[in-house]
Formats: C-alpha cells, sequence, structure tokens
C-alpha cells in the first residue's frame, strides 16, 4: 500500500446520480410474498422487482387513488 496517492486526474463517477438509498419500510407480508414468487419464476432479487415497480410508478408519474368505504 503507498504511503500517498495521486487523484488529481481523478474524475468523478458517472453513476453517482443513480446509487440507491437504503432505508427501512414496513411492507405487509402479502406483498412481499408476491413479490418472492414473481423473483422465484423471473430470477431477479425481490427488492430488486419493488424497486423496479415503484420506479415505474415514478416514470409514469402515478398517482394512488384511494376510495374509503364509508
Amino acid at each position: 500500500m503507498r504511503k500517498e496517492y495521486d487523484f488529481s486526474e481523478a474524475r468523478k463517477n458517472p453513476y453517482s446520480k443513480i446509487l440507491k438509498h437504503q432505508i427501512t419500510i414496513r411492507i405487509e407480508l402479502d406483498v412481499i410474498d408476491y413479490f418472492k414468487e414473481l423473483s422465484r419464476s423471473t430470477g431477479i432479487p425481490y427488492q430488486n422487482l419493488i424497486n423496479l415497480y415503484l420506479k415505474d410508478c415514478v416514470d409514469s408519474h402515478r398517482t394512488l387513488s384511494l376510495k374509503w368505504a364509508s
């Protein structure tokens, strides 16, 4: 290992704008089970599937429509 490193020609990470952030979120078990089953059939990790679905919602500008029972 060197004592000093030269970063004068370093460049910024081009992917830094799309880095993911770890959060804690409460999701119902049936929702997790749904994505885990989907994960088994597609071979994509379930957390990635959830992220892909949420990203699709963002890209499509979907809004939530709730109707409360009277």
